[in-house]
């Protein structure tokens, strides 16, 4: 079958060959082909026939990923015309990282008395948690995995959050209680049992030793934990136990309007402030058909830079402190306040200001922005040359992080690392240069990579793309048009208010736009940026209302983290602590 792949790619068939390779399979291997409204090739396909087009897919180029791989609960949607009769749906998006934006997507219907289907570990390794979220959240069983278990909701918890009939509110239930009982089964489930978190004995005459990094050590981040199997002070296996930090972000997306939702996103990275407003509102205005004007496309860009200096300053203020340097951070974080202080003159707020709306921005850039943009960009160049004097050529800096953590690009492509993490093996590709959005395709920057993908290397990558980032605001600054701010478009923002007096019909599209929200047309999109951690993507569904029918939220810490294990293996203790600093990762984004 991988000789499909090669053919076509052969015929030069450049951008989409992976969709035009998947229409030449045998007809019994493809149910039908769907037009979805983001024109990403789509394939229904049979649950029989999913492991063999997968495989075939990844034999057909050395460096494609499995992107994502989510659930749709069909039950109660409407608008489903001519698709195949489906209880849920499971989702599989596949990105080429070896040519042009090259991209597909495979769903398989299933009932909902028998929504089993094959796992896919075996050929993606990243795909272990996908599955073990999809089962914890849906109930997909999936056939072969090797440790089926929750990963997101706590062991004891009876049902799937991300089904239509599992209640969204406390107000749906009765008050919460918890008998002595209960009290006692709560606690039995926290105790620990190595062969159940699928750990094995070392060797025949060697017994377990374990250690518990968090769920509340300074490096972890936030709240996490990882069990470590040791001998001596060496890792023999490393567990990663996530989920204390699950908020059900995309549940809550299905009981807020398109609108109401945006504060929400903030939240997910809460160090990329505007950054995840991004690639929801771009969903949404696909859908909803909204072309942003000009202007507002820049201010989104300059706001999300920003935000991505802001954030690789934590990581490098972060990282370097949980190695033993403790200077540093009191420095870089100083400079993240004036970042901020930006921030807070243009949005009003700092961490999360909700800035970006459908169609555009909040408000105008207010009077006096330019001077306080131009002398930021004069500053920090300066403060970096001394941080690379102070970190990066200190050596026990060097020693700590050189050859440690270590993967190859084929390993980052596995296991589904984007961003800085994929570019410190020596690969050249950013989201924002393949796939320009925004308007990112008028701007002049260099794409920073590194050569040996070890912790040394991803902190230079983060660090080389500040000074990028840097690049694309004095862009902003110095090209920033003129015109609105926002679209006029029924969909984006209510009628004038001095016309709600005029007639009745504006009076009530007044009233229905601010109250209910606008109604998104029918259809589904991706939309995927170059977050500040990686790539990070929304998959909308609308069902015609005026609220999602489903969102899910790709992000790049929940895939990353799962690769610690490999990682982690063979090293020392001490060097785990580089390795979770390197990653570049928020629990936030992680447990969503």
């Amino acid at each position: 079958m991988s000789e499909v792949f090669d053919n076509s790619r052969a015929a030069g068939m450049g951008t989409g060959s992976m969709g035009a390779s998947v229409a030449a399979f045998p007809p019994h291997m493809i149910i039908m082909e769907e037009a979805t409204r983001d024109g990403v090739p789509t394939f229904w396909v049979s649950r029989g026939q999913i492991r063999a087009v997968l495989q075939a897919v990844k034999a057909g180029g050395a460096l494609r990923m499995l992107l994502d791989l989510t659930c749709v609960d069909e039950r109660q949607r409407i608008h489903r015309d001519n698709l195949p009769a489906s209880d849920f749906t499971v989702i599989y998006h596949i990105q080429s990282f070896d040519g042009p934006i090259d991209e597909v997507r495979f769903k398989v219907p299933l009932a909902v008395d028998d929504a089993n289907i094959a796992s896919i570990t075996d050929i993606w390794p990243n795909s272990n948690w996908l599955e073990r979220e999809a089962w914890d959240l849906f109930g997909v069983v999936f056939e072969g995995h090797p440790h089926l278990s929750r990963i997101l909701t706590p062991p004891t918890w009876v049902g799937h959050p991300l089904r239509k009939d599992h209640y969204a509110r406390a107000t749906e239930r009765p008050p919460y209680t918890l008998s002595e009982d209960q009290v006692f089964d709560e606690q039995e489930a926290l105790k620990f049992d190595p062969e159940s978190w699928g750990m094995k004995r070392h060797s025949d005459n060697s017994d377990f030793m374990f250690l518990n990094l968090g769920p509340n050590h300074p490096s972890v981040h936030g709240v996490f934990r990882v069990v470590l199997q040791l001998e001596g002070e060496f890792i023999v296996d490393a567990v990663p136990d996530i989920g204390f930090h699950h908020r059900g972000a995309e549940k809550m997306a299905e009981r807020q309007t398109w609108h109401s939702y945006i504060p929400y996103t903030d939240r997910i990275d809460y160090v990329g402030g505007v950054m995840n407003n991004f690639p929801y509102v771009m969903g949404v205005e696909k859908l909803a058909g909204i072309t942003v004007p000009p202007r507002a496309q820049l201010i989104r860009i300059m706001l999300a830079e920003f935000f991505r200096i802001s954030s690789h300053l934590v990581f490098y203020g972060t990282m370097v402190q949980d190695l033993g340097q403790l200077s540093p951070v009191f420095y870089i974080f100083t400079d993240r306040e004036r970042v901020f202080e930006i921030i807070e003159k243009i949005c009003g707020f700092r961490m999360h200001p909700a800035f970006f709306r459908i169609g555009g921005v909040a408000m105008d850039l207010p009077q006096g922005w330019d001077g306080e943009v131009r002398a930021f960009l004069d500053y920090l160049p300066k403060r970096l040359d001394e941080y690379n004097e102070l970190v990066m050529k200190n050596p026990i800096f060097k020693a700590r992080t050189k050859g440690v953590g270590v993967y190859n690009t084929e390993e980052a492509v596995d296991w589904g690392v984007t961003g800085p993490g994929l570019r410190a093996t020596g690969l050249e590709w950013d989201y924002r240069r393949k796939a320009p959005y925004s308007g990112y395709d008028q701007i002049d920057f260099d794409i920073p990579t590194a050569v040996n993908g070890d912790c040394y290397d991803r902190a230079a990558v983060h660090i080389e793309e500040i000074r990028q980032s840097l690049r694309i605001i004095r862009y902003c600054l110095d090209n920033m048009p003129g015109g609105a701010y926002k679209a006029e478009h029924p969909l984006a923002m209510p009628p004038p208010k001095p016309r709600t007096m005029h007639d009745i019909e504006t009076l009530i599209h007044h009233f229905v736009g601010v109250s209910w929200g606008p109604v998104i047309p029918q259809g589904e999109v991706r939309s995927c940026i170059e977050a500040t951690k990686g790539l990070n993507q929304y998959y909308l569904v609308s069902d015609g209302g005026t609220m999602s029918y489903r969102t899910r939220i790709r992000t790049p810490s929940f895939i990353h983290l799962q690769q610690l294990p490999m990682l982690s293996r063979g090293t020392m203790i001490a060097d785990l602590i580089a390795i979770i600093g390197s990653i570049d990762f928020v629990m936030a984004d992680v447990d969503r």
